[in-house]
C-alpha cells in the first residue's frame, strides 16, 4: 500500500457529480484541481450500510474542507451508473458536495494497493494528498468500521500548520516548539 511520502497515481475516472443524468457525469484525474490540498477516501460497495454513513458525514462537513483550499473525492470500484442510481434513491446521498469516482478496472485501487485480497472491493481507505500530489496521511479501517470524517479534517488542519502538533491537537491550540 502506498503510503506517506509516496506521490499519489496518476488516474483519469469517470464521476457522478449530481443526480440529473444529463449534467450527473464528468471525467477527473490527477490534473484535476491543480493547486489544491486532495481528499480521497474510498468505500468497499455502493447500496451497502456502513458506506453511506460516512459519504454524507463527509458531505456534511465539506464546506469545512473547502474552507481549507481542500476538494473531496469519494471513491468505490462501482460504476458511475451505479453511483448515480445510488444517489438517486439515497436521500442522505442526493446533494453530495463532492464527486464519487468510479474505478470500475480498480486501476487506481491497485496502485494505491487498497484491494481486499478476498472480496476485491477498495479497503475502508482515507489519503490526505498536498498540493504537490505527495500523500501526506493515509488511514485504513476495517470494511466493517466507518471512519470520523472530523478526524480527518483535524490532521487536515495539522498538516496545513506545517508545524509540530501534539496528540489531539485543534486549531488555535499551541504546536510545539523545539528548544
Amino acid at each position: 500500500m502506498l503510503t506517506i511520502g509516496d506521490r499519489f497515481p496518476e488516474f483519469n475516472l469517470k464521476a457522478v457529480v449530481d443526480t440529473d443524468p444529463a449534467k450527473a457525469f464528468t471525467d477527473i484525474s490527477n490534473e484535476s484541481d491543480q493547486g489544491k490540498w486532495k481528499l480521497f477516501f474510498f468505500w468497499p460497495k455502493d447500496f451497502t450500510f456502513v458506506c453511506p454513513t460516512e459519504i454524507s458525514a463527509f458531505g456534511d462537513i465539506a464546506k469545512e474542507f473547502a474552507d481549507r483550499d481542500t476538494v473531496i473525492y469519494g471513491a468505490s470500484t462501482d460504476s458511475e451508473y451505479v453511483h448515480l442510481a445510488w444517489r438517486e434513491n439515497h436521500p442522505d446521498l442526493k446533494d453530495l458536495p463532492f464527486a464519487m469516482l468510479s474505478d470500475i478496472k480498480r486501476e487506481l485501487s491497485e496502485a494505491l494497493g487498497i484491494l481486499d485480497r478476498q472480496e476485491g472491493v477498495c479497503l475502508r481507505a482515507t489519503f490526505l494528498v498536498d498540493p504537490e500530489g505527495v500523500i501526506r496521511f493515509v488511514s485504513v479501517n476495517d470494511l466493517s468500521i466507518g471512519r470520523n470524517p472530523q478526524e480527518v479534517l483535524r490532521v487536515l488542519d495539522a498538516l496545513q500548520t506545517g508545524e509540530l502538533c501534539p496528540c489531539n491537537w485543534h486549531p488555535g491550540e499551541d504546536v510545539l516548539k523545539v528548544a
